[in-house]
This record gives C-alpha cells, structure tokens and sequence, in this order.
C-alpha cells in the first residue's frame, strides 16, 4: 500500500509517500519520496525540494501563486525525473491530511467526504490560519487524484476526551452551547511522542504519566494519562498557553478589552499583533527563531534575554500545570524544532524540578540527543528528546482505517 501524506502550511506544504504492506512496522520507516514547497522568502515563488530514500534530490524555483498548481508540480516529481518512485499517480492507494481544527463532530480521523470538507470549511472560523490551506490541499488532490480515498487526520483529536472541567470555560455556559470550549491542538505530534515514549522506555502505555512538550513555533504541552490527553495548554484556538515564536499564548483578556476601549483596533489587527508579532518576535524585535534569540544574548541584547526569560517562565509554569492534572510524573518529553534542538531550553525548564527528584545528565543533554533519554541515571522522572514525526502517523492513521 503506498500512503501520500499531506501537510499544507500557511507558508509551506510538506508531502511524503510511504510504502508499508499488511503488517506495520515497530519503528517509523523512511519515505520513499519527501518534498516541501516553501513561500516564504519571495513572493509568489515556490522553493521546491524533493529527496528519495535512493538518495537523488531536486531543488528548484517556480512562479506560482497558485497552491493547487504547485501541490501538482510537487506531485509530478513523484512519477517524472530523477526523483520517480512510482510509475504512475495512480500507484497511490490513499492520502492522508493534517487538519488543524476539527470541532466537535470529528474526534478521530475520519474519511473525507462533501460533509467533512464542509464542516473543515465552517471550522476556518477557529483556525482561520489552518483549515483553509488544510482544505486547499484536499481539493489539489481531487482534482489530481480523482477519486483516491483521502482521510483527515485532526490536530484536536487526540485532546477529544479531556474532562470537561478541563474543557469548559468559565464564562457563561452558553459558550458552551455555541461551541467554544477548549480543543487543544499540536494533537498529531502529542499523539506520536506518546506512543515512542513508551517505546523507549519500554513501558506500557496504559501505565504512563507523561508531559510532552512540543516546542516549535507554535508551542503547547499536554497531560497524558494512560494514553489519553487530561489537558492541554491551547484552547479554543492555537493562541492560548505557552509564549511561542510569534504568538503571545495566555494573557489577560482584561488588555483585548482595553485596547479596544483606548483605541481604534479591529479584530484583524489584533490579531495580527497577537498571532503574529507577539512572542518571542515581539519581546525580542529580533526574531520568532530561537536560534537568532539565543544569538542575540550572546550579543548583549537584554530584549532578547528577556524574552528567553519569559519563555521559560511560562514553560515552567505550564509544566507545574500539567503535573498538578496527573498527581505526579514518570517521564517528561520535549519534541518539535525547539525542544528537539534547543539543550538551552531543556534544561532550564528542568532545572525548578529538581524538588521532585528530576535530574538531567548534562553531557546527554548537550549532545544532540535523538529518541533518547537524557536524564541521569538516579532521577526519579525519566526525560526524553524525541523527533516527532507527525507524518508517521498520519500514515499510520490511513493503515489503521483502510484496514478497518
């Protein structure tokens, strides 16, 4: 069976195909073919890059502001060149998309039909970022593909059994009726790192407490008990919780108030300051990246020492959230592009929790681990680095119900 997986970005779309037969394998295999189109650095210029498990590689540049054109170039490289793999688009079997928001109706991954593309398109309300582009990649496809089975795979699914005192917000309970409540997101990266934490530790699932801590540019953790997320740090959107790259997570719905009352903002440009120039970006002025803040203190640059500051802060005190939910901890896991690479971070969100017998071993920590427990031997909360790989298990999602 060969799996297309799909993850259309707001800035970049990220595609693999995967090859896997009738029984799945126990580690996440490597992609017959990956590529990635990325807009960011000229407008309305795709940056191609395609690589096979064979090792051949394509990197190009082409005009489009067109998704749908570009997802069909990206495709062509599949069955055309020196990157083919199939002979033919008609060799895949199913494709599988990461959706951001999928409400209360779709709490697993679910095969997409007119009802599902309508309901992803009524949820762009709550993820105006996401599920457009999620649903421009599902309509690339069909007009692709034609009719191959094409399965959405929900960022919110994994939080879909939080407790409601978890889920529900304490405004009036009308809020409630109208569908706003906490969803959670970051569910697909949540979801694997559960799964390969258990792996690592070879422990079972069912018999784990864990906090993963997925640290991008868009951060969030979750409480996992027993396999199933009890609470989240994001909520009805992407923007609540932790401070992020660009975003400002929780704040004092007091000061949305108050810059309305002092001023002349409009919904969007509020929420173009606190989407996207908030955060790290807004505290620094120097960037949403990690990597360029802690550059930047190196430097001298007190804004950006405060907002390393703030950021750790904060993580800091969603990690003593999410504990307080599971009454104790086994192992706590980072994951995503700063919390996979950033040892900096690792290690001051660690460094309060030493109160509960947590310790790091400081030379694991610094040495680029990878699905490896860096915590020293004589701690008594285990402490994993693990790469998440969202795609995976996208894949897996599409196995689980083609099978079914």
């Amino acid at each position: 069976m060969k799996i297309l997986v799909l993850n259309a970005g707001s800035s970049s779309h990220k595609s693999c195909l995967y090859e896997l037969n009738d029984r799945l394998p126990d580690r996440a295999p490597q992609p017959l073919w990956e590529a990635q189109i990325d807009w960011t650095h000229r407008e309305n210029v795709g940056e191609l890059q395609v690589k096979t498990a064979a090792g051949n590689t394509l990197a190009e540049e082409f005009s489009s502001n067109s998704r749908s054109q570009a997802i069909a170039r990206m495709l062509e490289t599949l069955w055309q060149g020196k990157t083919q793999v199939i002979n033919s688009l008609k060799d895949i079997d199913i494709v599988g998309h990461r959706v951001v928001h999928g409400g209360q109706k779709y709490q697993q991954s679910t095969l997409i039909s007119p009802e599902v593309k309508e309901e992803i398109s009524r949820l762009a309300e709550f993820a105006p970022v996401h599920n457009p582009v999620n649903l421009e990649g599902i309509e690339a496809i069909e007009k692709i593909l034609g009719n191959v089975p094409q399965i959405a795979v929900f960022d919110t699914a994994f939080h879909a059994q939080l407790p409601p005192a978890a889920f529900v917000y304490p405004g009036p309970y009308e809020w409630l009726e109208e569908g706003i409540r906490r969803y959670g997101f970051h569910g697909i990266s949540h979801q694997y790192c559960t799964r390969r934490a258990a792996e690592i530790l070879n422990r079972d699932p069912a018999d784990l407490r864990l906090i993963s801590c997925h640290l991008g540019n868009g951060c969030s953790l979750a409480a996992v008990l027993g396999g199933r997320s009890v609470d989240t740090t994001m909520g009805f959107t992407p923007l609540d919780g932790l401070m992020m790259g660009s975003r400002s997570g929780a704040i004092d719905p007091g000061i949305v108030i108050y810059l309305l009352r002092r001023s002349d903002f409009t919904a969007e440009e509020l929420d173009n300051i606190l989407n996207r120039n908030s955060g790290l970006k807004g505290i620094s002025g120097v960037s949403s990246d990690m990597r360029q803040i802690l550059a930047a203190i190196k430097d001298g640059n007190s804004r950006a020492q405060l907002a390393l500051d703030i950021y750790v802060h904060r993580l800091r005190a969603g990690i003593g959230a999410m504990l307080a939910s599971l009454g104790g901890l086994d192992a706590l896991i980072f994951t995503a592009g700063v919390g996979e690479n950033s040892a900096v971070v690792r290690a001051a969100a660690c460094e309060v929790f030493g109160f509960m017998g947590l310790k790091l071993d400081g030379e694991k920590n610094l040495n680029s681990p990878v699905d490896d427990d860096i915590a020293a031997v004589d701690s008594a909360v285990r402490v994993l680095v693990i790469h998440t790989q969202e795609d995976w298990e996208i894949a897996r999602e599409c196995w689980d119900i083609s099978r079914g």
